[in-house]
């Protein structure tokens, strides 16, 4: 072999092992990148689904504590199923206005209590209705349960309501809203959660209540793109979500926190970032 010949095949050779590392270091960036996607956008849940997911709250997967929230509307639920799923909490809808509980509420609350998953209740309001008679009847139909989470009070127009579709002035809206929050925290001894939506927060409570817990409907950007100046305890991004032991859409929801601070919450009643303050006011005093 001719000396030409022989530095033109170890160029040649050279070249193809420059080639191969490349290709090689290539390969182990691209395999890094697809891991660190695989680790930003981590699901929590995998064996739960939504039918119709928005690329805008994507990242709500990646809260470690999640739940649900249900009505009559989905029918008889295999709670075992829903707490093998890895379900960390549910609220139950319990009453609307003053004279309305939900069917299945009492075999909601007692199938999730055998399965033990944490629930709450909430009371769907009706602007229509006096304040003092809707906490007259939550307090009527709702157990007080120390094991319980705190209640929820569910202020939202009833735009889609035959007998009460009408808005209220804010002050007046605001004013129900005050005394409701107030009646059930006497009653339970627990700081209610406020659950509400864009529309209702921009018209009533944009500015109002920072003392409560807010649980914010979002489920096509992330809460703080569409709620001005209201730090959340709670998200739900979805009300097309899919949840083993549920038949068809169920709204999903998640905590902001870690596992730390959810376990703070359970055991107090009260969201971590308040509790200083609040034990001063005799809450958070643990179960």
């Amino acid at each position: 072999m001719s000396l030409r010949i022989w530095s033109s095949l170890t160029s040649s050779r050279a070249a193809r092992g420059r080639i191969a590392g490349l290709a090689r270091r290539a390969f182990a960036v691209t395999a890094l990148a697809g891991l660190a996607a695989c680790a930003q956008n981590s699901d929590f849940y995998p064996t739960k689904g939504d039918v119709k997911p928005h690329p805008g709250v994507a990242r709500a997967k990646r809260h470690p504590i999640q739940g649900i929230d249900i009505s009559k509307w989905q029918g008889p639920i295999d709670w075992a199923s829903v707490r093998a799923a890895g379900t960390q909490f549910a609220f139950i809808k319990a009453t609307e206005g003053g004279d309305h509980v939900d069917e299945r509420f009492r075999e909601n609350w007692e199938g999730a209590g055998r399965a033990g998953v944490p629930r709450g209740a909430y009371h769907f309001v009706f602007w229509c209705r006096s304040a003092r008679d809707q906490m007259e009847w939550f307090k009527r139909n709702v157990p007080n349960d120390p094991t319980a989470l705190p209640p929820v009070l569910d202020v939202e127009w009833n735009g889609h309501s035959q007998t009460c579709p009408k808005k209220l002035p804010k002050e007046q809206a605001l004013a129900m809203t005050r005394y409701m929050l107030e009646e059930m925290e006497r009653y339970t001894g627990k700081r209610p959660i406020i659950y509400t939506d864009i529309t209702f927060h921009k018209d009533v409570l944009e500015g109002e209540l920072p003392d409560y817990p807010h649980w914010l409907r979002s489920t096509a950007a992330e809460p703080e793109q569409r709620f001005s100046n209201r730090r959340w305890m709670l998200w739900q991004f979805t009300s097309t979500g899919r949840v083993p032991g549920v038949r068809g859409d169920v709204d999903r929801n998640a905590f902001y926190g870690t596992q730390a601070e959810w376990a703070s919450f359970l055991s107090t009643d009260c969201d971590p970032r308040d509790h200083s303050r609040l034990s001063s006011q005799g809450l958070c005093t643990g179960k």
